[in-house]
């Protein structure tokens, strides 16, 4: 069955464990979530009828360390920022799909799980936060003519 968050850590490859993300405890809540989800997924499908909740559980946990790698990987603010949101709205996501496969978990399992992805949750909207602090927004244009002159003319909005 599924192993402590320590002993996980434990059993981790050196090829991810050596990488800088690594030190991201976000990200490292995300893959032992990714992890336990595989699990998680086949308890729940074993009523066939359950099948796409059990899929769309999974897809939704594995889509967190993804986004935040891939995020972690861009350059511009803007795209981490953007890959950080959708690592946000998968961890969400993960919560809702947990929540409706209630029934299928002891009450101990499902307060872990949601308590790892309220962890996550609260981690990344630290992430997004420092990221929007530092990041200018970018502007909203909004084009109007300027009639006395006959030209065109830009009126820049920062949010």
């Amino acid at each position: 069955m599924i192993i402590s968050y320590r002993k996980w850590l434990e059993q981790v490859p050196s090829q991810i464990s050596d990488d800088v993300l690594w030190k991201h405890t976000v990200y490292r809540y995300s893959l032992f979530l990714a992890d336990i989800s595989w699990h998680d997924r086949d308890k729940i499908i074993r009523k066939k009828k359950n099948f796409s909740l059990a899929d769309q559980l999974h897809r939704s946990a594995g889509s967190i360390s993804a986004n935040i790698s891939e995020g972690y990987s861009r350059n511009s603010q803007a795209d981490k920022l953007r890959f950080y949101e959708y690592a946000l709205g998968s961890a969400r996501e993960a919560r809702g799909w947990y929540y409706q496969a209630k029934l299928v978990f002891s009450k101990q399992d499902l307060e872990f799980r949601l308590e790892l992805l309220s962890q996550i949750i609260k981690l990344l909207l630290n992430i997004i936060h420092s990221v929007r602090k530092n990041h200018l927004s970018e502007y909203l244009t909004r084009y109007t003519t300027d009639t006395s002159k006959k030209r065109w003319q830009t009126t820049k909005i920062i949010l």
